[in-house]
């Protein structure tokens, strides 16, 4: 792509926006070839970038241009097809997903959209309780506030497969940005009934079946547990406090200042649960509160954060293996108590989600699917199983960051369904006299300490692009060791392995139980590295855990974004 054609050409017709017209006026060279120099790439993630001018971009243009596409997958897919779109409240994402139903609707795609900001799993659940063609939700997830996205799910709720994602690639491509993209009026949609309102009957059966999840049974447990909840700024607020009330948990406490919808994420740069920073006002309030628990969820309220007492009475934050591997074992448990688990039990994790998991599954007698990274391979796997009339069968899917799901009602992870889980936990064992963190100890004598860590490395525009590439290739030199332990084997996924599809990633299986995994990440320009220790404690796992990354960084020659992250 000629950058600076295709910047004079945005200059003569890009007229719809102002701030679109502003920042054009204003780019250099510099600014002008990274806005321009590529389109912003479409997968079964959709679409992700910086909210901007340019074809690299996410503004008004580039989201017609992708919902012309899908309109037109659709046509030639589905007789009669249908589209259900929901929104965060990240900046634009209103103005996003108004133009996207404006396009739909133009194309004779019927729209339902919800009528406020709601969470991503509500989009997966109005697709499968609407029997839409489709489903897009505007987010960007937990990504900074100059960020958004468009986010794009298939009927049965689940985001969309390679092959799907492929053939709606081929058809945005087709297109001219500006001239073969058709718009309509939302306003004018409303008002003929091409667009339509999702009810709030819809939302309701959402709030129930996340309820239905519970694995008390019958049992009573004490639910005037003191909860400090954070919707980050995002979209979980009326949903998370509606059904944890409904569900008797009563005792909240919002953070004021993370309550309100708030794209700017004044109090948190990085509105995301696994980060610290994120946490930290929840945690001043948990001080003030002197609560028992405190949550927060992200943007687009599909992962939640933790925070407990520990036994000095500081709050201590757990990861999201941490906070996975105990709802597994709690849900686990309660079903083989009450002789409630189906037969041929299934758990899925992704490939750099704690193996400790797997060794928790096996102890209860569930299978376990590893996938690639990503909640939607854990979507497909229900998916299959429902195929296969065996949708019974799933009992628990989870990520290392922070997304959970313990039913089938949905395609995608849930942070409503797992802050009502993770209250539940917290409050059964609390009954008892169990800490999460006692909890915690107790598997780990179990089953062995394991130290999991994510470190992050920032590659920005065009040049970041290619650097990353060939570090990847360096990675698939012949190395032979981290740190001092020896590489046992590699497994590169760019093949296809073990049924699962082509993939840009890299497993080194280390000698005594460690790992590292090299990946891209697939929504923002970041390389991910993800290093799992296993050790007689948590001092010797830690250095472990340093010498091997110290070793797997000699080959980036780069300082990371940001510190040591737990997983």
């Amino acid at each position: 792509m000629d950058y600076r054609k295709e910047y004079e050409r945005w200059m003569k017709q890009a007229a719809m926006d102002e701030d679109i017209v502003e920042e054009l006026r204003s780019m250099d060279d510099a600014k002008m070839e990274d806005a321009f120099y590529r389109d912003l790439a479409f997968g079964t993630g959709g679409l992700r970038g910086v909210i901007g001018a340019g074809t690299n971009r996410i503004n008004i243009y580039t989201i017609a241009k992708a919902s012309q596409g899908l309109a037109d997958y659709l046509k030639k897919n589905f007789e009669e097809p249908s589209v259900a779109i929901g929104y965060d409240s990240r900046i634009k994402s209103d103005v996003f997903a108004r133009t996207a139903a404006g396009v739909f609707a133009a194309n004779g795609v019927r729209v339902s959209i919800w009528p406020v900001l709601m969470p991503v799993p509500t989009v997966s659940f109005a697709a499968r309780y609407l029997h839409t063609s489709a489903g897009v939700m505007i987010t960007a997830s937990h990504n900074p506030s100059k960020y958004n996205g468009y986010k794009v799910y298939g009927p049965d709720g689940c985001q969309i497969t390679v092959e799907a994602a492929d053939n709606i690639l081929k058809e945005i491509e087709k297109l001219d940005i500006f001239a073969d993209v058709r718009n309509s009026d939302f306003e004018a949609g409303i008002a003929n009934g091409s667009i339509q309102y999702i009810q709030d009957e819809v939302f309701t059966a959402f709030v129930e079946q996340v309820k239905s999840q519970s694995v008390l049974f019958g049992e009573e447990v004490d639910k005037n547990i003191a909860i400090v909840y954070s919707p980050l700024n995002g979209s979980g607020l009326k949903p998370v406090t509606r059904t944890l009330k409904e569900m008797g948990y009563t005792n909240i406490t919002v953070v004021k200042e993370q309550e309100q919808p708030d794209g700017r994420f004044p109090t948190c740069p990085y509105p995301n649960p696994e980060i610290k920073e994120a946490m930290a006002l929840g945690i001043e309030y948990a001080k003030r509160c002197n609560a028992d628990l405190m949550l927060a969820t992200d943007p687009d309220c599909d992962r939640v954060g933790i925070a407990v007492k520990n036994h000095a009475g500081e709050y201590e934050l757990l990861t999201g293996n941490q906070t996975g591997m105990l709802l597994l074992d709690y849900i686990c448990s309660q079903r083989q108590k009450h002789h409630k688990m189906p037969a041929d039990p299934v758990m899925v994790k992704t490939i750099v989600t704690m193996d400790m998991a797997q060794q928790i599954a096996e102890h209860y007698g569930l299978r376990t699917i590893n996938v690639l990274t990503g909640f939607k391979f854990i979507g497909e796997q229900i998916g299959k199983l429902e195929e296969q009339k065996k949708a019974d069968s799933y009992v628990f899917g989870f990520e290392e960051s922070y997304g959970y799901l313990t039913g089938s009602y949905v395609r995608d992870k849930d942070g409503v369904n797992g802050a009502c889980m993770i209250c539940e936990m917290f409050s059964y064992y609390a009954t008892k006299g169990i800490g999460l963190l006692d909890k915690l100890d107790e598997l780990y004598r179990m089953y062995g300490y394991c130290l999991n860590t994510l470190h992050s490395y920032e590659f920005d525009g065009s040049a970041g692009f290619v650097k990353m590439q060939k570090i990847m290739k360096a990675f698939r030199g012949d190395i032979e060791k981290f740190g001092n332990k020896k590489v046992l084997k590699l497994l590169d996924y760019a093949a296809g392995l073990d049924g699962l599809p082509k993939s840009d990633v890299l497993k080194f299986l280390l000698e005594d139980n460690c790992s590292i995994v090299i990946r891209p990440s697939g929504t923002e320009p970041k390389l991910k590295m993800y290093i799992s220790v296993s050790a007689e404690d948590k001092e010797t796992a830690e250095k472990i855990e340093e010498e091997i990354c110290r070793s797997a960084e000699e080959y980036l020659n780069v300082p990371k974004m940001d510190i040591r992250t737990p997983r």
